[in-house]
């Protein structure tokens, strides 16, 4: 197996709602299984990407959202084993538990610091003990496990310096790749070999028909007018919106159906896959290219996401996953090396900086500008035009400007994430 399909087959993880309240539950469960008698007291400190992207976020199977009630539903009835999937088994009973923890002020969730890689302290006081489970660098990544002030656990390995932004200690795999040598394998990496990226188109479909069903996607319903009251219609565009955003509202309304992740982000996953999907059906390609596309949309999309960290002030989805498909879809209509390279530039040129105020309804429209940027991007690079590299933030090869995207976001964003947070704040 080629390196690069097994980086694409080991990020790609089902999600159920939006990561982070997932993965603050799992932390807390995590740290629960370490302690015997009833719960007192729940703590999560986190960095301020995580702090804000569950902040107002809704929590499948509950009425409530937030960092205090996924805190709260950990301690009470998540499942540590399944991982992002933690709450996918939760009752209308323990929701209402764990909205009497938090009533109860048993339960708090503070900001630790304003850093774009992922950290969460959990701890979790009993009658009888207190642990703490510390996650790093990704969404489930736990590096140690503390229980009476005694560690019980470390990782082998642990990932230093990304807590504070520092210098990481080696190379990305993915960014020892140039965009050459990626579009080289994209074209002969046997199609066998990457059909496991079928999962995710029909995950990320079942999640839009939840949303549609549930009456709560406003977003999905409309798009969906517009698409004349089709899934797929004979308009690429407005189908691509529908079926990628309306996935999107449904995940961040926290529905009870997963979405496929790329980079630890389900929205990540669905920008960069459904508006190929849709493209493709409108328009009757093999499932082949659809495949070869998403393949390409996926590794884009990390390789920006490697330098702008995994939780940032900028939108990730829109920027690094709409960049991402906007060259699945260049590929998809014929688009050559160059075409893509200039895909690049334009994406870069045009929507680097959009912000991100955490996962809630605003994705879908988010979404919705990542789209139409992606698909204007693309048409112009297919007729040869595009932002040159003297722009902007632009770079001389397309791993530079790839690279400047990232360093916008972080460390480039870091007062911006700051003055997000205060916001939410202010806002209580």
């Amino acid at each position: 197996m080629e390196e690069l399909t097994r980086l694409i087959r080991e990020d790609m993880k089902p999600a159920l709602g939006v990561t982070e309240p997932g993965a603050i539950a799992f932390a807390v469960a995590s740290a629960k299984k370490h302690t015997s008698g009833e719960v007192k007291h729940v703590k999560v400190a986190l960095n301020s990407g995580m702090y804000k992207n569950a902040f107002t976020c809704g929590i499948p199977g509950s009425a409530r959202f937030g960092n205090l009630y996924a805190a709260a539903l950990g301690a009470v009835a998540a499942n540590a084993d399944k991982g992002l999937q933690s709450l996918e088994d939760i009752t209308r009973e323990d929701d209402e538990q764990a909205a009497r923890m938090v009533e109860q002020g048993m339960v708090e969730a503070v900001l630790d610091h304003i850093g774009s890689e992922i950290t969460i302290d959990a701890v979790v006081e009993t009658e009888q003990d207190t642990c703490t489970v510390r996650i790093r660098g990704s969404h489930t990544n736990i590096t140690e496990i503390e229980k009476n002030g005694a560690r019980i656990w470390s990782a082998e390995e642990t990932v230093r310096g990304k807590a504070r932004g520092e210098e990481r200690e080696e190379v990305p795999k993915i960014h020892k790749y140039t965009l050459h040598e990626i579009f080289t394998y994209i074209k002969k990496v046997p199609e066998e070999e990457i059909r496991f990226i079928q999962e995710a188109f029909s995950m990320n479909l079942e999640l839009l028909e939840e949303g549609l069903e549930s009456g709560r996607a406003v977003i999905a319903g409309q798009l969906l007018r517009e698409n004349g009251g089709e899934r797929i219609s004979g308009d690429c565009l407005k189908t691509a919106q529908l079926l990628c955003n309306g996935a999107i509202e449904a995940r961040v309304l926290g529905l009870s159906r997963p979405a496929m992740s790329i980079t630890g982000s389900g929205a990540h996953g669905i920008i960069a896959t459904m508006p190929l999907y849709a493209c493709q059906q409108v328009e009757e390609l093999p499932e082949e290219m659809l495949l070869r596309a998403a393949a390409l949309s996926y590794l884009i999309t990390m390789y920006i996401k490697e330098y702008s960290g995994k939780l940032s002030a900028f939108c990730g989805c829109g920027i690094a996953a709409g960049t991402g498909m906007a060259c699945g879809l260049a590929f998809m209509k014929g688009g050559d090396e160059k075409a893509i390279e200039r895909v690049i530039r334009n994406m870069a040129s045009g929507l680097t900086g959009m912000i991100c105020d955490g996962g809630n309804h605003g994705c879908a429209m988010k979404g919705i500008v990542a789209v139409d940027a992606a698909f204007r991007a693309v048409d112009l690079a297919l007729q040869g035009v595009s932002i040159e590299e003297i722009h902007g933030i632009n770079g001389r090869t397309p791993e530079d400007t790839m690279r400047y995207m990232g360093l916008i976001a972080s460390p480039g964003m870091t007062g911006t994430e700051k003055t997000i947070v205060e916001i939410m704040e202010q806002k209580g």
